[in-house]
């Protein structure tokens, strides 16, 4: 223990990722309805951070991590047609800071227009003025929490945890940079939409990644060139998997076409929430951008979550942080787990407890890493701010 924060290292008997058998992992990208979801809320947070600073000189009370996605109906054609029948609706639903200083603050036109310049942003063939509802009903929150954002170092607002790990094994990073890629191809490859989905199965050396990905109705004339597109993504992330691991992978995409019959994964905008699937916040990646049941996670939903004094984001962003840092700047360490639990209403920079489990490579002591370790996660806390900054900024992702 260090001081009055908490922390324990402590050494953990476990088999470390990479040594066993069976490893999944999942991330859904930035089209999916659950990451369309999170990427508003989150947005909509760093936006009010930004006005509610520019307006008070503060941060007021807000959390927008109750966003929903009811997906609506298309008829996409492969000829290069179709239409959005019924149009998306998402609800922008949470609590905001409305009253302040005798002063009206326009939270709900905000996360409006946040939310159709996200879509603009993002995507490169969903029309946010005519294919989808956006409905704002960001409830009153308490108007004098003034004094609780401005202090120094604001108190939990709840009593809840964090959850982060270190380093990616070859599995994890091969799912998240095979979305990234496949994202990435959109402008040299029209016809890829923004819904994309990897789903990682690495059995022993062995590694498959079942890829699913919305191809765009009005880049395609013909069953054809889908099967070509389908192909060079299928090759990119080939060359991709060989320049980053030596294992043997696999990569099937699109698993339910029946090409035959003309049945294929084919949409008017690029995603499935045009088509039937709905999307939440939280339901999807955590806040390392994975979703990862080889290891521990919180499920808490960090998109949306004001950055100041909300747990549920803080200590998620700050655990990977910290995983991070002590993997990188501490040799001896094969893998860390990190676990911070709060307390309500007191300091954020004091956790109930700061768990750091490490797993050592091999014929190491843990007396020689135990002193570095506490010190990186002591240095985080007495610099707690940074992680709202950086938050606010955009520098760290949620999803």
């Amino acid at each position: 223990m260090r001081g009055s924060k908490n922390i324990k290292v402590e050494n953990v008997l476990k088999t470390p990722v990479e040594d066993q058998s069976i490893e999944l992992v999942e991330r859904k990208g930035i089209g999916h309805p659950d990451s369309i979801a999170d990427g508003i809320a989150e947005s909509i947070s760093r936006e009010l951070c930004k006005r509610y600073k520019e307006r008070f000189e503060t941060i007021l009370h807000h959390n927008t991590d109750e966003t929903q996605i009811v997906a609506g109906s298309s008829s996409p054609e492969i000829d290069g047609g179709g239409e959005v029948l019924d149009p998306i609706y998402i609800l922008l639903a949470g609590r905001a800071t409305v009253k302040f200083q005798d002063e009206v603050f326009p939270a709900n036109k905000i996360a409006l227009k946040t939310a159709r310049d996200y879509f603009r942003d993002k995507f490169n063939h969903l029309e946010p003025d005519g294919e989808i509802i956006i409905d704002s009903r960001l409830g009153e929150t308490s108007t004098e929490l003034k004094g609780v954002y401005d202090r120094d170092v604001p108190a939990s607002n709840d009593t809840s945890f964090g959850v982060g790990f270190a380093p990616f094994s070859e599995t994890e990073r091969l799912v998240y940079e095979t979305e990234r890629l496949i994202y990435g191809l959109r402008d040299e490859i029209p016809a890829i939409g923004e819904d994309i989905k990897v789903m990682g199965l690495r059995e022993d050396n062995d590694i498959s990644l079942t890829i699913a990905c919305a191809t765009v109705s009005s880049e395609l004339n013909s069953i054809d060139e889908y099967v070509n597109v389908t192909n060079e993504i299928k090759e990119r992330v080939r060359d991709l998997a060989a320049k980053e691991i030596e294992k043997e992978v696999e990569v099937a995409i699109n698993q339910a076409d029946d090409i035959e019959n003309g049945n294929i994964y084919l949409t008017v905008t690029g995603t499935s929430a045009e088509m039937g699937d709905d999307g939440s916040v939280g339901r999807g990646n955590r806040s390392n951008g994975l979703i990862t049941p080889n290891r521990p996670m919180s499920m808490e939903a960090a998109s949306g979550k004001n950055p100041v004094t909300h747990i549920g984001k803080i200590y998620n962003l700050l655990s990977n942080e910290i995983a991070r840092d002590v993997v990188e700047e501490i040799d001896e360490v094969k893998e860390v787990y990190v676990r911070l639990l709060s307390q309500i209403g007191e300091p954020i920079d004091d956790p109930r407890c700061a768990s750091i489990q490490i797993i050592p490579e091999e014929e190491t002591h843990m007396n020689t890493i135990t002193d570095d370790a506490e010190a990186i996660v002591d240095n985080w806390l007495d610099n707690i701010n940074k992680i709202p900054e950086m938050a606010m900024a955009g520098e760290l992702t949620t999803f």
